[in-house]
């Protein structure tokens, strides 16, 4: 049984306004599918027109959020899960936080005055996802809000600890201070390589946080960009996890590094060993959106994780869950999980 609080997310929170598209429209705003990518000036119309398509559905999202919102969905104990990050005090945060306590989930957000709350586009094309986040409010987020007593308070009560890499990019000093606390108390925390451009692009501050990493996710592009960036000269993504599960470590536990492939299967490495585990094959035709699918898999995985299962379990989970998310339109799920 999982205990209230036992695992803390912390990361951009982002209202997803998702439309099925075509492909001129990914050629007019320049953008690929499988990809995630920060809004540039060429991107603000297309939230507009996002928000005219008659199949635009706004959803809960932000890739952090995603993950906490299925690891509770999968818990089913009320409150086992929390969560940080920044949103606008608009009727879009509104809908943030009705969101989010419906599924159980214990937030605190810090409310900025003077940005609206941070959207991502997301264009489906034949259940293909390509995200553009515009962060606004979710790039806010200052880590004095963290320090506050009954946010710290938080992070002393989990045992695991969850960020996802896109978090680099707004508030490094607040993960580096949640990473250190972790290691001092031997506590898990973990991180995903997130896009291919956080690798690229902010290379240095998760290079600085990546000793703290007692679990790293991702997926066959990040591994493989991530591989790139430091001259491994090696797309085999076994080799790749291999190599960055072997990175120097900080604190008492070893690290395991855990590489989706789509419908290929699962890559975990650990103690210089690689298994591999298959995925849960959908038919073409039951494909609904791929969006969420890595972060789904990320909850399902550390619902296990927290109950302390052993790491097939996780697996299993992490992949039931991503099963049941890219049936349905965004991050959602029904009611119930049937996972044993």
């Amino acid at each position: 049984m999982a205990s209230e609080g036992i695992l803390l997310g912390m990361g951009n929170p982002l209202l997803d306004i998702s439309a099925v598209v075509d492909h001129d429209f990914l050629k007019k705003y320049d953008l690929q599918l499988n990809n995630a990518i920060l809004a540039e000036d060429k991107h603000l119309p297309m939230y507009e027109e996002l928000a005219a398509n008659p199949s635009v559905e706004y959803i809960a999202g932000g890739a952090t959020q995603n993950s906490i919102r299925v690891a509770q969905w999968m818990l089913q104990v009320p409150g086992a899960t929390s969560y940080m990050g920044s949103i606008g005090k608009d009727k879009y945060g509104e809908e943030m936080k009705k969101n989010s306590k419906l599924a159980g989930v214990n937030v605190h957000y810090y409310e900025d005055e003077s940005a609206p709350t941070g959207t991502c586009g997301v264009c489906v094309v034949g259940g293909e996802r390509s995200l553009i986040a515009n962060l606004a409010a979710a790039n806010c987020y200052k880590v004095e809000h963290l320090k506050k007593p009954e946010n710290w308070a938080l992070v002393e009560k989990a045992k695991y600890i969850y960020i996802a890499g896109f978090f680099l990019t707004v508030s490094p000093e607040s993960i580096q201070l949640v990473a250190e606390h972790a290691a001092a108390n031997n506590k898990v925390f973990s991180m995903n390589l997130s896009a291919p451009f956080i690798c690229e692009f902010f290379k240095d501050v998760q290079e600085k946080v990546l000793p703290y990493m007692d679990y790293v996710f991702g997926n066959e592009t990040e591994a493989r960009t991530f591989s790139k960036v430091h001259g491994w000269e090696t797309d085999d993504v076994e080799q790749i996890a291999l190599k960055i599960s072997e990175w120097t470590k900080v604190g008492a536990r070893k690290r395991i590094t855990v590489i989706t492939q789509g419908a290929d299967p699962v890559v975990v490495a650990e103690d210089g060993k690689v298994k591999k585990f298959p995925v849960i094959l959908l038919p073409k035709e039951k494909l609904v959106d791929t969006n969420g699918a890595g972060d789904a898999f990320v909850g399902g995985f550390l619902s296990q994780l927290v109950q302390e299962k052993p790491i097939e379990d996780c697996v299993k989970a992490g992949c039931y869950a991503a099963n049941v998310i890219i049936q349905r339109s965004g991050c959602t799920y029904p009611e119930k999980p049937d996972f044993n």
